[in-house]
């Protein structure tokens, strides 16, 4: 049963001075009635003494009202069920709370029954975590802050229970460090929207968060940095012998302990993160015996790795004897059933150049370095399962053979984790689009600067993390996904909660509702209720995105585009010259028939007022290769497919959104072909390419246009050199574009030449670039 017909229920009679109940995530089932339950100073919390945990939870409760109303609920640990606590007419005398565990199946290990009516509010669950999570609906409901007004609660029936198992948030604190009470905050939203995990990526190559006793250079050297956070993080120079190292910090065993006791007592497990074999630059500076050239480094600053060594030796048993050590220590801190260990982006060029990895690979009759990887995982995985836990790693860890028990977190998109469930492996599902909170989440030019991506509020909620490839038998290794908010340029604990709301609550919908049950539109109206309870609280969120989407649709050689906003109660006014669109401008009603070349402006306008900052804008492109299919001579990376294998003819041209539109191909050229169908005539050849130096992104050194009739035999029309300097940084896009006398071909090819070497001083210097092209262009 949806959210949105729930109050269909009531009387009409009644609806106008019912309370909207907008909770999220959306319940299973929830009925609402007539009436309220009102809070009291007085109002017991009852619960059978026997019961521990409903003691901790009736402590959680009484500790949350206070929080609210400034005083504490009286806690009554036994009850009567009959007799003298009801009156003759079978209503109760007085109110009360009642927490209380039951044996239902139907509602598992976390769901929970929520009974409320004029004179007792009742939580039933089969554990302590259902009594939490029925009490953070029945949080929602209530006011945000401290208040004088009644605290009153809608008369409701609910029944609820998660549809995924793991419900995940990361925090990078590497990057930038965060001290333990903005982890609790982090924390205290996380229990309100039942997450109950919590992913707590301790260790990177910029920072050794976690205090270990028996190497105290991870703390004393390997925690600090030269602070340069007034530069962006790509920008930042590497540290200079002699300047002091004053950005950092690290928690203490101690402060671990307080924030897992405080993570529990909401029903979240803290996973830690120790990252390995890469991304540990931290800990070669403070021991650089663990690197493959042991020589020593000062910590990172920032994005450039020239020069640096960020991988543990895997030649060395020391490093494994280190790393025993330091899992170790972690181990007896954490709980959890999982230790995260990483195994992601391992640049494996010093194990190739390294003596003793050569060796360790001759020694174990590895194949390669691959297989070293792999080896060096199920070395650690037989250390942890010796203490009785599980490894989880990024999905890097299949490369080479996954180790016998480990878990994969899928983060380059699903392919790894369709791989790992079809092996019989548990799966977490983080990919980067669309569950990368470092992203945008609206328009750029709106928005704080961030790593790059656009990952709005509508494509987190939109998000299905059980892929069609899997059966209903493979599915089942899906345990669930997860947002990760990483900090490169998230800097301060006000951007912390900027990047995780409102995005968080749309995942923990995708994560705890039945997918059936789920409605953009009920979701977008409940949610304003929340942004109120934001408000009052202090919290920094976004205010939604404002950017029109433009969708362009092809059928069968037929285009058109809709328009689309999140917006709530948002109109989109619009215009197909290239102007900018006013109030005066069309209002967006129906899909846009495109029949020449145009270009689209958007806006979104919300109660009369103009939201979007800049115009959302789309250039149509109408020509002779509309449609037709591309043969690429070499594959398109299954990460920047765009909308297809044909989107390099869908008269669509990129924009600036790297992920949107354009086709992407790392370190090889890009050598498309077309077959036009039949014989026509032409006289110009175009194609677009981007540049993002930042991401590697870089245009070809040169273009070059072939035609032919046969598909075989090709004459060369012209070779276009590259205007845009190498060393340009601001984002560009060029057309490389042949004109020439009309001449008559069924097919057209373009090669555009990789370049090899990204140039001096990049972050990548010497490494192969990516070319990004869209769209091809036939007239």
């Amino acid at each position: 049963m949806k959210y949105l017909f729930l109050v269909f229920f009531l009387p009409l009679s009644l609806l106008a001075q019912t309370p909207q109940i907008d909770i999220i995530p959306v319940p299973v089932h929830l009925q609402q009635k007539e009436g309220r339950f009102t809070i009291q100073s007085q109002t017991p919390i009852q619960f059978l003494a026997a019961s521990k945990e409903l003691s901790l939870a009736a402590q959680f409760l009484q500790k949350a009202i206070h929080a609210i109303a400034g005083y504490a609920l009286p806690i009554q640990p036994q009850y009567e069920k009959k007799g003298a606590a009801f009156s003759s007419n079978g209503k109760l005398k007085n109110q009360r709370i009642v927490l209380r565990i039951t044996k239902d199946t139907s509602i598992g290990v976390e769901g929970y029954h929520l009974t409320v009516t004029e004179n007792q509010l009742i939580i039933e669950a089969n554990t302590k975590a259902g009594i939490i999570f029925g009490i953070q609906s029945l949080l929602q409901t209530l006011p945000a802050i401290q208040t004088n007004a009644k605290l009153e609660v809608p008369c409701m029936q609910v029944t609820d229970y998660p549809r995924f198992a793991w419900r995940g948030m990361h925090l990078d604190v590497s990057r930038h460090f965060f001290g333990p009470d903005v982890i609790k905050q982090y924390l205290d939203l996380l229990a309100a929207y039942k997450f109950n995990t919590f992913h707590w990526h301790l260790v990177d190559d910029q920072g050794w968060r976690i205090e270990i006793k028996k190497y105290p250079a991870l703390n004393i050297i390997g925690a600090w940095r030269v602070d340069q956070n007034h530069l962006v993080w790509g920008e930042r120079p590497q540290a200079k012998e002699g300047e002091a190292a004053t950005y950092g910090g690290y928690y203490t065993q101690e402060q671990i302990k307080a924030i897992i006791a405080y993570a529990t007592e909401r029903n979240i497990t803290v996973v830690p993160e120790i990252e390995m074999p890469g991304h540990v630059a931290s800990a070669i500076a403070a021991y650089p015996a663990l690197s493959c050239t042991q020589q020593k480094q000062l910590p990172l600053t920032g994005g450039n790795y020239t020069g640096m060594s960020s991988n543990y030796c895997a030649g060395n048993d020391s490093v494994f004897h280190f790393l025993e050590g330091v899992l170790t220590e972690v181990i007896n801190l954490f709980p959890s059933k999982y230790i995260h260990i990483g195994g992601d982006e391992v640049d494996k060029s010093s194990w190739k150049k390294c003596a003793k990895c050569q060796e360790r690979i001759r020694a174990e009759k590895l194949k390669d370095e691959e297989e070293l990887q792999s080896y060096f995982i199920k070395r650690i995985e037989r250390f942890i399962n010796s203490k009785g836990r599980k490894i989880i790693g990024w999905d890097e860890i299949l490369e080479g053979g996954l180790a016998p028990d480990a878990t994969v977190m899928s983060w380059r998109g699903e392919a790894g984790g369709i791989a790992a469930a079809k092996m019989k492996h548990d799966v977490v599902m983080t990919p980067g689009n669309p569950v990368y909170f470092d992203h945008y989440q609206g328009d750029p030019a709106s928005e704080p600067i961030a790593i790059g991506g656009f990952n709005t509020l509508k494509r987190v909620y939109d998000y299905e993390p059980l892929p069609k490839e899997l059966t209903n038998e493979e599915a089942r290794y899906v345990l669930g996904a997860q947002a990760n908010l990483w900090t490169e340029y998230v800097t301060t604990p006000k951007q912390v909660q900027y990047m995780v709301l409102p995005r968080m609550l749309a995942l923990s919908e995708v994560l705890w509702s039945p997918a059936e049950n789920k409605n953009w539109a009920s979701f977008n109206n409940r949610l304003q209720t929340h942004f109120k309870s934001f408000d009052q609280k202090g919290l920094h969120y976004s205010k939604g995105n404002f950017k029109v989407d433009i969708k362009p649709v092809l059928q069968k050689g037929i285009l058109s585009a809709t328009l689309a906003t999140e917006a709530y109660q948002g109109q989109i006014y619009y215009t197909t010259d290239g102007t900018e669109p006013t109030l005066q401008s069309n209002l967006y009603t129906n899909p846009i028939s495109i029949q020449s070349s145009v270009t689209v402006k958007a806006v979104t306008v919300v109660n009369g007022e103009r939201k979007s900052m800049v115009p959302a804008e789309q250039k149509f492109a109408m020509h002779q290769a509309i449609g037709k299919k591309v043969n690429y001579t070499n594959p398109i990376s299954r990460y920047y497919m765009a909308d297809g294998p044909n989107s390099l003819t869908d008269g669509i041209k990129g924009t600036y959104a790297v992920g949107q539109f354009w086709h992407g191909i790392a370190g090889k050229d890009l050598i498309a072909t077309i077959d036009l169908g039949d014989v026509k005539s032409i006289q110009k050849l175009s194609l677009g390419c981007l540049q993002k130096y930042a991401d590697w992104i870089m245009m070809p050194e040169w273009v070059r246009f072939e035609v032919s009739m046969d598909g075989s035999n090709f004459s060369a029309i012209q070779t276009i050199p590259n205007p845009i300097l190498q060393q340009d940084k601001t984002p560009t896009i060029h057309d490389f574009t042949a004109s020439f006398a009309s001449m008559k071909a069924r097919f057209v090819r373009v090669t555009a030449k990789v370049l090899q070497q990204l140039p001096k001083g990049h972050s990548g210097e010497g490494k192969p670039a990516w070319i990004f092209a869209d769209e091809f262009i036939v007239e």
